[in-house]
């Protein structure tokens, strides 16, 4: 017999009804499904098999955001070692960003599990697939000099305001790692905004550069000076199309690289995962309003207001949270059509916020919270649209 299977069942009886730990079997049940499929199964029919559970659906989200966590944690080591001038060597630059990378993951998951765990207990119910989800998001659109105690304040409120109290996944209307992410921007402006929180010095989490050396593209297009296209200033500070495409630069930690962003959302669109139509909409909407802001623009013009519609989806983490955060399936509108058109505002929002809101440079994370409060409208129209064309009974 497998041993692993047989730990499981040896305490299985400690678990359930009448032992000790009953109380703590959604965190059994979370661990044993880790390692094996559920062990319910319906007893009469009708049998409705998907090769697509919730299980399987978020293990590929997190497998596509795999490859973002690991290139995050050398885009951290590099940018922190290049500021300090000390070598480039791959081994120096990957063991550096495991020290600042590494540290944030493991709370997000160890906070984020504690509170999953506490409402599945006192709710009686399993523990959701989504919660490792939102852990990996998470730490992803934050800083990598952010303090720990404000990464555990931040995914706690995620978790705890942005879904639990609606009931839990399936239930919550806005997607709870931007939640988490909007309320440290807003509580502690100082950790999350400004150039010199994106990249730490070498041996110091909270010691950062000058602003200078540690500039993002977003706020260098912001802050271009008038009569100088902002495709030319972030070319002089050396933001190339390239460099912005593949996010080698100062940035979130996970959130740059437009590559694996459009990689991960073929992934996940091709299995059925994300929605095409979201992240289709989402491209139409930031390109098409960016055309517009070109035309109405003026000779005075601010310099935003010019830039190339293009750029708007390789600046910042717009290709990110549009293939992962946009698309997701709780708080992302569920009726066909309207999918274009959540997709169409979220991307029209975030060149708005981009464009008329300097403090907000990045505003593709307002963008979609603030859609997921609208979602459930959209949702109901497509419904009133539908049912108006049926033929009536005679």
């Amino acid at each position: 017999m497998n041993p692993v299977k047989a730990l499981f069942d040896a305490l299985r009886p400690h678990f359930q009804e009448k032992g000790r730990g009953v109380r703590l079997y959604p965190f059994y049940e979370a661990v044993e499904s880790i390692f094996f499929a559920p062990r319910e199964a319906s007893a009469g029919l009708p049998h409705v098999r998907d090769h697509l559970d919730v299980k399987r659906f978020m293990t590929l989200v997190i497998v596509a955001l795999l490859p973002h966590l690991a290139y995050g944690i050398y885009n951290t080591g590099y940018q922190c070692r290049l500021a300090a001038g000390l070598d480039l060597a791959w081994g120096p630059v990957v063991w550096q960003g495991l020290q600042l990378v590494l540290p944030i993951v493991l709370v997000t998951y160890a906070v984020g599990f504690f509170w999953e765990v506490l409402f599945a207990v006192v709710r009686k119910h399993e523990i959701s697939e989504g919660l490792f989800v939102t852990c990996m998001l998470f730490p992803l659109t934050l800083p990598p000099t952010i303090p720990l105690w404000q990464v555990a304040l931040g995914i706690s409120f995620g978790i705890v305001i942005g879904k639990e109290v609606f009931g839990g996944t399936g239930r919550n209307f806005l997607n709870p790692a931007l939640t988490g992410r909007a309320f440290l921007y807003f509580a502690y402006p100082a950790q999350l905004s400004g150039d010199a929180v994106w990249t730490a010095l070498a041996g110091a989490r909270t010691t950062f550069v000058d602003a200078f050396s540690a500039a993002t593209p977003l706020s260098v297009a912001a802050t271009a000076v008038p009569g100088v296209r902002v495709e030319q200033a972030l070319g002089d500070a050396g933001f190339g199309v390239a460099e912005l495409f593949f996010g080698l630069h100062p940035g979130s930690i996970g959130g740059e690289s437009d590559f694996l962003a459009l990689l991960g959302a073929l992934f996940l669109i091709t299995l059925g995962v994300a929605s095409w139509r979201i992240v289709a909409g989402a491209v139409l909407g930031t390109l098409a309003t960016g055309w517009v802001l070109n035309l109405a623009a003026g000779p005075e013009a601010g310099p935003f207001l010019t830039l190339n519609p293009f750029y708007h989806l390789i600046v910042g983490g717009a290709g990110f949270a549009f293939a992962y955060m946009c698309t997701d399936p709780v708080s992302a509108t569920h009726m066909t059509q309207v999918k274009w058109v959540y997709g169409f505002l979220v991307g029209m929002l975030t060149v708005l916020i981009r464009v008329f809101n300097p403090a907000y440079p990045e505003g593709v994370g307002l963008a979609i919270i603030f859609m997921n409060l609208f979602n459930p409208l959209l949702d109901h129209l497509e419904v009133i649209l539908r049912t108006r064309r049926r033929v009536p009974n005679v």
